[in-house]
């Protein structure tokens, strides 16, 4: 099933399930004379309304998101999820707006618990009817994505029996990839060989392969985060054996379907409502930011243009988040001409280039201030990953494993690095910052947003800046 057939059909039965469980709703309230009412409420406006409303409440919780062989039993703990939420808002909204009085008013909640029930199962029952359609699909090997096995031991040819064995699970087998072309692949049946690990990108792109499963031994693993460093920004999914659960230090979570085993690699943690809210997050507060401190805002632009010659603002290219270039605005705490003779350099501690002004931005971290402009078009989070000059990532990227990795977020004003480590002065500072960015990319949600948030503030606070 095609991903566009996937999500007309989704929509199509949400459709019908919201409705006629506004239907039966309407009825029980308006038709069946449980409840009084002095006007006869309208129909056909709650209904689109309210089907808007559960709509947007369903994406929010990612039910709109491909599904692919996932378990069937998960999707109906999400949907379950969501309609509570949803329904407790409309509770809420029922309960300030309700004109009825008395046992009325009690008959009108229980109806809400009644709508609560009727929409998990209308919604649970179509989704399963979908769900079951794609499951029989790829059973009959239709909607299978294009996989490579890596590796040629024993191991790798046991994964690509079990794969074989369970069409349900979606893998359509093209090939192996092996360390050697002379390595021994007797034990493949005859699966054509692709090609070596240094070509992996190249077969990636070349074959148009969407998920690659890796079997390879302990001891190599340094060789599978080299393989997989070596994929970044390509659009494919990766998946491990049990026991390489260790190389990437907890980075990855378990999808193990119909008995088998596989790991996946580097998955996206924070859920779609979780991203929808943080992005709601960054706008409200750089918004006000911006304009509840605008007084001190022009009186620090007045500060730095007596203090010394040049711009307020200081422009400077960064990379963000997939690799794209793009400007990062601060107040300008340097000489202007502070890098024409020393090229692209990091600051050091009582750096001769800052200015007075400047040194006292820096220590407040007001210099930063204009980042929050990056923030509200979407270059940039309040929490992230400090986006780097691209004359450092292209040289670190050669040099630290996975230092890309950065980059499949937005970077951000803070991050868990910045409020657990000093400032960068050396190389050996940058590979202990990236271990931090990594952990919070794998594991960012909410509430580790706010307590880095809360750990900033006390940072400025303290005057912890530099």
């Amino acid at each position: 099933m095609s991903r566009k057939t996937e999500i007309l059909l989704i929509i199509l039965f949400d459709f019908l399930a919201i409705n006629l469980a506004w239907v039966l709703h309407y009825y029980f309230r308006v038709e069946s004379g449980m409840i009084p009412y002095s006007l006869r409420p309208d129909f056909l406006i709650p209904m689109f309304v309210i089907c808007l409303f559960w709509f947007l409440v369903l994406w929010f919780f990612g039910l709109y998101r491909p599904w692919y062989a996932k378990s069937r039993v998960d999707e109906l703990s999400n949907i379950v999820k969501a309609i509570s939420v949803g329904a407790v808002v409309i509770f809420i909204v029922i309960f300030l707006d309700d004109e009825t009085r008395g046992g009325a008013q009690v008959s009108s909640r229980l109806l809400i618990i009644g709508y609560w029930f009727s929409l998990i199962l209308f919604v649970g029952t179509g989704r399963m009817v979908v769900r079951t359609i794609q499951h029989k699909l790829l059973e009959r090997g239709i909607g299978h994505r294009r996989t490579i096995i890596v590796g040629d031991t024993k191991r790798a040819a046991e994964l690509l029996e079990l794969v074989n064995k369970h069409p349900a699970l979606g893998y359509s087998v093209i090939g192996v990839v092996t360390q050697k072309k002379s390595a021994e692949r007797n034990d493949f049946n005859e699966t054509p060989f692709l090609g070596t690990y240094t070509k992996l990108p190249d077969i990636i792109r070349e074959h148009n392969i969407q998920e690659v499963l890796i079997a390879l031994e302990g001891k190599n693993q340094e060789k599978v985060v080299s393989l997989i460093d070596s994929c970044n920004g390509i659009d494919v999914g990766f998946k491990i054996m049990p026991d390489m659960y260790h190389i990437v230090g907890g980075q990855v979570r378990t999808n193990q379907i119909y008995g088998v085993p596989l790991i996946e690699v580097m998955p996206q943690i924070m859920q779609p409502w979780e991203e929808s809210l943080k992005r709601s997050i960054d706008i409200v507060v750089s918004f006000f930011i911006l304009i509840a401190g605008m007084p001190l805002w022009i009186i620090v632009a007045i500060a730095i243009k007596i203090d010394s010659p040049g711009t307020v603002l200081y422009k400077q290219e960064r990379v963000g988040r997939d690799g794209r270039i793009f400007n990062v605005y601060k107040f300008r705490s340097m000489r202007e001409d502070a890098e024409q003779l020393s090229g692209p350099t990091w600051a050091g501690k009582k750096d001769p280039r800052i200015t007075r002004v400047g040194g006292i931005l820096r220590k407040l971290h007001l210099d930063e201030i204009p980042q929050f402009i990056n923030v509200l078009n979407g270059s940039m989070s309040l929490i992230g990953p400090r986006p780097e000059r691209p004359f450092f990532v292209e040289r670190f990227n050669t040099q630290i494993p996975l230092y890309s990795r950065r980059h499949a977020v937005r970077p951000g004003i803070s991050g868990w690095a910045q409020v657990k480590h000093k400032y960068d002065e050396s190389f050996e500072d940058v590979k202990t910052k990236l271990q931090y960015d990594l952990y919070y990319i794998e594991n960012r949600s909410i509430r580790m947003d706010l307590k880095i948030l809360l750990m900033t503030i006390y940072r400025v606070v303290l005057g912890k800046g530099r």
